[in-house]
């Protein structure tokens, strides 16, 4: 009893201490105050949990997001299992005629819900979200329960193959966000919950764009559940910001109980801000249901503006041809696995901008939401994946994996950061009737626009997906369609069938040739795997592709090894290797905006130690470049051109030394004659302190909703220079309301160890001290703000 009465409390200051006023529709965070379990194996089976009655006093409580196990930084024995979440909550008297639902963003892999032990839905997938109507079994005024069974074993129908085959870990749990909504019985529809194709909820295109004019279709679908007919306008109003752009209400609509009915209407605005990757200007569309003059349902719709045509000559957006240089990302994080919160997804993808791609594959299933919002801000394109890896299944897989494409459109189809639909699964041999049926659905679901289906076999998809190991040695005829390169960098190096320069790497061993490096690997094969990137991105130039993306952004787990997928471009914890910098020098030097970190750079890729090679590599988007060792010039050179760079933006540097000489590395950009950018690297000496740095990535830690950061603790030598051992044992004294989440001791990797950190509950100050053996502590402190801020 004392759980539910802290339950119900909690329920009613989160809708406040007045009653609720009826005619708006709520949306609550439903994140907080559930109970977790792991059965033992012989109660798996048992339906005792979903009962009312059942004593859940002694489970873990636990917030959103979630995950069942914190796993260690190497995954080889994934949990995987039954697991159950309960929770208490009262839905306020007021709420006694409204529709009440619950919406789950992603619960892995099979879920079945119970409300006031009443069975709701099982639900198989744990990529895409799904709602239920509670409406007929909650109570009012009193407590409520919902049950939750999750199994995230090995699932023939949902696929793709066993965990211990599979190529990257699943995870389990409510790992995402899930919320309660009252609407009034008339109101806007769910689009996954209302199951119409090219439907439900709210559907914006756009049939005419250009610098002076834009119209914006918007189709509204409403279901009137009320025992008589309604008599409604809809209402859209258009924000830029906090300026008000348009306001259009239409006319008077009849609808009669039980029907649910499309209503679509043309809006044109003058002068739009148009969505691209270079400028993501984004509008607010609130759509509102008007009846007897008071607003009793709304909702708000972020659009981006933006014509997208794909043809066999390339891509264009608004008129612009441009070549999306992008990379693949797993949604994983240490420890934690899929459970991320809102703002890590963010910092994520602020990452992947900040790194010089305009263009995500979401490998291989669809990715959060908060992760597809950042996209839009940022102006990140995405290829918007279902689930799929080298696995095809019967009937049921089949029936089910389109139902997958089906949903991943509803969900996603009002963002602008989408580029196309791969309604494939990956490197599978799929039937043809399958490939047909994919192709068809996804333009059912998005008619009468710019759609662009995806796949990885050159028929019936519009857009040809295909990895550079698979085209290497198998050179493909004439392309009559869109071509993207959907992989390189990775496994044409690990297998040796790249083709092009290897023979000059036969003196290398295996693990010092492949793109797999860990940043404990040093540098000699950190350089290499950039030399790989280089000349992988150099080769797709000679293909026709319009977008190319790196095999991949994060190191991560799978399932069937025992070590970490290494050929990141940043390690799991994010911090950059060196390939890091070379995508970087190729974004233009005058792009620059306060949604990445861009404009004139310049990196010397290297420690600069008496190991380091005597040819000396800059990265950079300058015209020229000079390097000076303690004060004496080297030289001042324009990029390196050869085989393995012509094609580039912007090659590479390349400055010879005869002998090592500790001090400073110093490189200068130039452009037009005029410096624009400079790079300082000092010889590492003996460690002598620690320093931390907080890794926010333009989103502040924030309390209540398990905000989860980096913190890096670096070791430096006197001159500052980050001294690269490995091995280093670190410890930490925190003060404040922060947990480190790391399942074993710190140490340092190239320099640097690195704690995942989670936030609590409330703001204030968090003062954290790092202290190793013979070096002088590190402290750090910063403030957890408010959640309004």
């Amino acid at each position: 009893m004392g759980k539910n009465l802290i339950l119900v409390v909690f329920i009613f200051v989160a809708w406040g201490c007045k009653q609720p006023a009826l005619d708006v529709p709520v949306r609550l965070n439903f994140n907080e105050q559930w109970s977790f379990f792991i059965p033992p194996d012989d109660a798996i089976t048992s339906d005792i949990y979903n009962n009312q009655d059942f004593d859940d006093k002694t489970w873990e409580g636990v917030e959103l997001p979630h995950t069942p196990r914190l796993e260690p930084l190497i995954v080889n024995d994934q949990w995987q299992g039954i697991c159950w979440y309960r929770k208490h909550f009262v839905i306020p008297s007021g709420y006694q005629d409204k529709k009440v639902f619950i919406n789950f963003e992603g619960a892995m892999n099979v879920a079945e819900v119970w409300v006031n032990g009443q069975k709701m839905i099982t639900h198989l997938g744990g990529y895409l979200p799904f709602q239920i109507d509670i409406s007929e079994v909650a109570k009012f005024g009193s407590p409520n329960l919902i049950a939750i069974r999750l199994d995230n074993r090995d699932n023939r129908v949902t696929g793709p193959k066993p965990m211990e085959r599979l190529d990257f870990n699943m995870y389990g749990g409510l790992y995402r966000n899930v919320w309660l909504e009252v609407k009034n019985s008339l109101h806007i529809t769910d689009p996954i919950l209302a199951n119409v194709p090219a439907g439900g909820g709210i559907f914006v295109t756009f049939p005419e764009v250009s610098s002076k004019i834009a119209k914006i279709r918007v189709k509204t679908h409403v279901i009137n559940q009320g025992e008589e007919e309604a008599v409604f306008r809809v209402e859209h109003i258009l924000h830029s910001g906090d300026s008000l752009v348009k306001k259009y209400i239409s006319r008077e609509y009849n609808l009669s109980s039980g029907q649910a009915v499309h209503y679509i209407d043309t809006i044109a605005t003058e002068n739009p801000a148009l969505w691209s990757p270079e400028f993501p200007n984004l509008y607010d569309l609130k759509i509102r249901i008007v009846f007897d003059g008071r607003i009793i349902d709304e909702e708000t719709t972020r659009i981006g503006i933006r014509q997208i045509i794909l043809t066999k000559d390339g891509f264009r957006i608004n008129g612009k041809k441009m070549f999306l240089r992008g990379v693949n990302r797993h949604q994983e994080y240490p420890f934690i696995g899929y459970a991320l919160s809102d703002n890590a997804q963010y910092r994520d993808a602020r990452k992947i901008k900040d790194a010089g791609f305009d263009f995500v594959r979401l490998s291989h299933y669809p990715h959060a939401t908060a992760f597809m919002d950042a996209c839009d801000e940022l102006g990140l394109l995405t290829l918007d994946a279902i689930l799929g890896w080298q696995y095809f299944g019967g009937e049921a897989f089949d029936e089910h994996t389109l139902q997958t494409c089906r949903d991943m459109i509803r969900r996603d189809r009002n963002h602008p950061c989408i580029l196309a639909w791969e309604v494939s699964l990956n490197e599978t041999d799929m039937p043809v009737e399958y490939v047909q049926a994919a192709h068809h659905i996804a333009h059912e679901e998005y008619p009468g626009g710019l759609c662009y289906s995806a796949g990885w076999v050159n028929e019936a998809y519009d857009v040809y997906v295909q990895a550079r190991q698979h085209r290497i040695g198998h050179e493909p005829e004439t392309i009559e369609k869109p071509y993207l390169v959907s992989e390189y960098g990775d496994w044409e190096y690990y297998a040796m069938n790249a083709g092009l320069n290897q023979d000059q790497w036969e003196g290398l061993l295996k693990e010092e040739r492949s793109s797999r490096q860990l940043r404990s690997d040093g540098e000699h094969r950190l350089l290499q795997q950039a030399l790989n990137i280089q000349e992988a991105h150099n080769d797709n130039f000679n293909t026709t592709a319009f977008a190319d993306a790196y095999w991949v952004m994060y190191d991560y787990n799978r399932g069937y090894a025992d070590d970490l997928e290494s050929s990141g471009i940043m390690d799991i914890f994010r911090i950059p290797k060196f390939s890091y910098y070379f995508y970087k020098s190729q974004r233009d030097a005058d792009e620059n905006s306060k949604n990445f970190d861009g404009g004139p750079m310049v990196y010397i890729a290297g420690y600069w130690t008496p190991d380091s090679p005597k040819t000396i590599r800059v990265f950079s988007n300058c015209e020229e470049v000079s390097l000076s060792l303690n004060g004496r010039a080297i030289a001042r050179k324009k990029p390196a051109i050869d085989e393995i760079s012509k094609n580039l933006n912007h090659p590479p540097f390349h400055f010879k030394v005869n002998k090592f000489e500790a001090g400073k590395l110093e490189a200068t950009g130039y452009i037009n004659g005029k410096e624009a950018a400079k790079h300082l690297l000092i010889s590492p000496e003996e460690p002598e302190k620690l320093e931390l740095v907080l890794d926010e990535s333009g989103k502040i830690p924030k309390p209540g909703c398990n905000d989860v950061l980096f913190l890096y603790i670096r070791l430096k030598d006197y001159n500052g220079t980050t001294v690269p051992e490995n091995g280093r044992e670190v410890q930490l004294d925190i003060s404040g309301e922060v947990q480190v989440l790391n399942t074993a001791s710190l140490y340092t990797e190239a320099g640097t160890a690195t704690a995942l950190i989670k936030i609590g509950n409330q703001a204030g100050i968090v003062k954290i001290t790092a202290s190793s053996d013979g070096l002088k502590d590190g402290v750090f402190e910063f403030v957890i703000g408010n959640n309004d801020e």
